[in-house]
């Protein structure tokens, strides 16, 4: 082992080596003028507007999956859950901690995984931290993002903006980022390949904000807890019902499959590229449009309504239209269903 090929813990000291890291690795992967001036913080110029501000911390395992990495992930889901309010991501900060003994080459891959998707959100990463700890002590590499976004004049999407008569939307099929990384970890074969979903989807939401307005009164990107949390957040959030129908949920053959072989509700898997929009009837023409006009929203479908609560029955219900022509409740993950996949 050299000091060239694996991470030491003299590369997170504040000294040479940390600063030759920072330069050499870094700096040429996210290379932009306010990163370069090398500061302990960025300054930045944004639009008038609100700002929408969001952090998150990637633990996922394994590192590498079918579809992406750790990095592109981070970089994906800040950009994402900014971009759920209706907001114009801009900057991204990232924190690394990397455990001594990390490949160099493995950490130039995911940083080159993470600038491809930042070109591709069209957002800059300004600032960073990196920390180096004793090996065993953070399973090779974690990371910390926050991103800054503005929302337009007139837009007020939120959790708890759902209103009877509502239309439910979502941008494509279900569950593919947990099996794959579950089948990635786990050793798990398929017939065909489960890749992962991640993807930026602040485009499709420009596009469908632009298209609709203040029409557009939830987003959510249903990661942890899948479909059926992010479900129940807008419902008990807005105090209504939801109904869904589960013939009409996307759902791939073989991510229904793994899950069935599992013993997964693939309601309750995890997205990284998907979103679910609630929109005003008279909006959903062109809510719909915008989102399968990108290439992450082909498979976008009508999947429910909002309904005021039945009388005498509790807000915050969702409920499920069966293909067997039943109807139940569909709950909210209880503990922790897929470990370790974000």
């Amino acid at each position: 082992m050299t000091q060239d090929d694996r991470i030491l813990l003299a590369h997170g000291s504040g000294g040479t080596m940390m600063r030759r890291l920072i330069e050499d690795i870094f700096i040429k992967a996210f290379d932009n003028d306010i990163l370069g001036r090398l500061d302990d913080a960025a300054t930045l110029m944004l639009p008038p507007g609100r700002i929408s501000f969001s952090t998150d911390t990637y633990v996922v395992k394994p590192l590498f999956f079918k579809g992406g990495d750790i990095g592109k992930l981070a970089v994906c889901g800040t950009v994402n859950d900014v971009s759920m309010t209706g907001a114009t991501p801009a900057f991204i900060s990232v924190g690394f901690v990397l455990e001594e003994g990390f490949p160099v080459d493995d950490l130039r891959r995911i940083l080159t995984s993470m600038a491809r998707a930042a070109e591709e959100s069209g957002v800059a990463i300004v600032t960073g931290d990196t920390k180096v700890v004793e090996k065993g002590g953070a399973d090779g590499l974690f990371i910390n993002t926050a991103g800054i976004g503005v929302i337009p004049d007139g837009i007020d999407i939120h959790g708890a903006g759902c209103r009877s008569g509502d239309v439910v939307l979502l941008s494509g099929s279900i569950g593919d980022h947990g099996i794959a990384v579950i089948s990635e970890r786990e050793g798990l074969a398929f017939s065909t390949s489960v890749e992962s979903d991640c993807a930026p989807l602040n485009h499709m939401i420009s596009a469908m904000v632009h298209s609709c307005g203040a029409d557009v009164h939830a987003l959510r990107d249903p990661t942890r807890g899948g479909l059926s949390s992010a479900l129940n957040e807008f419902a008990e959030s807005s105090g209504v019902a939801i109904e869904v129908d589960e013939d009409i949920i996307p759902v791939k053959a073989q991510v229904r499959g793994a899950c069935e072989m599992l013993g997964y509700d693939v309601l309750q898997v995890a997205n990284e590229g998907k979103l679910i929009a609630v929109v005003a009837p008279d909006a959903v023409d062109a809510a719909l449009g915008a989102i399968r006009n990108s290439p992450y929203g082909a498979e976008a479908e009508i999947i429910g309504r909002v309904l005021e609560p039945a009388k005498g029955s509790p807000a915050g219900k969702v409920f499920l239209n069966t293909s067997l022509g039943s109807r139940r409740v569909v709950d909210m993950l209880v503990g922790e269903q897929l470990p370790r996949i974000c």
